[in-house]
């Protein structure tokens, strides 16, 4: 009789070697267990020894706690179909930018906030945001002059710029047509 514990990491060592693009066979001569032993766990049929998996994981290049993740029950999935993200009034916002946040993290240590970024025509240029964090901006549309510090880059369609946050740094002009883009704050959860 199978048991959920050997099921559920069989399941992971299979699923972890078909995202690497392994056969069986490479990952049996990249780990050092043998291809009948590595069906086996992957069926669920044997409870492998931690020697055992520590092998596998090299042969992965994973760490060997991947096999213990319950992938099946993750809820920090989120989908938000074309247009309907949700519009949020920021505290302190500057007029004229309308932020549409992406979706949402519901669990780990890092909080991501996804937004789409549009210039409305009353937006004026706006140089002292500042807060914690990783800041990732993308434009999609249009085009500025984005400061950071004392660093100023124009930056057009297409065009991205990753930068720590706590500087002060924002848009310094804005070009002739409408501008959007994406912005993605990455900070530490407390």
């Amino acid at each position: 009789m199978r048991s959920a514990s050997a099921s559920r990491i069989g399941e992971q060592v299979r699923a972890l070697r078909m995202a690497a693009g392994r056969s069986g066979g490479d990952l049996a001569c990249a780990s050092g267990v043998s291809r009948s032993m590595l069906s086996r766990i992957e069926h669920g049929l044997v409870s492998p020894s931690v020697e055992t998996l520590e092998r596998i994981a090299r042969g992965l290049d994973v760490p060997v706690s991947r096999f213990f993740g319950d992938q099946a029950r993750r809820t920090d999935f989120c989908h938000v179909p074309a247009g309907h993200g949700l519009v949020v009034e920021r505290v302190g916002a500057v007029a004229g930018y309308r932020y549409e946040l992406l979706g949402h993290s519901l669990s780990g240590n890092l909080f991501i906030e996804p937004y789409l970024v549009t210039l409305l025509p009353e937006a004026q240029p706006y140089v002292t945001f500042q807060h914690p964090g990783l800041k990732l901006i993308y434009l999609l549309s249009g085009s500025v002059r984005y400061r950071y510090g004392s660093r100023v880059v124009s930056a057009g369609a297409g065009d991205s710029l990753l930068f720590d946050a706590t500087a002060l740094h924002g848009i310094e002009a804005i070009g002739e047509e409408a501008v959007s883009y994406l912005s993605v704050v990455f900070t530490l959860r407390e």
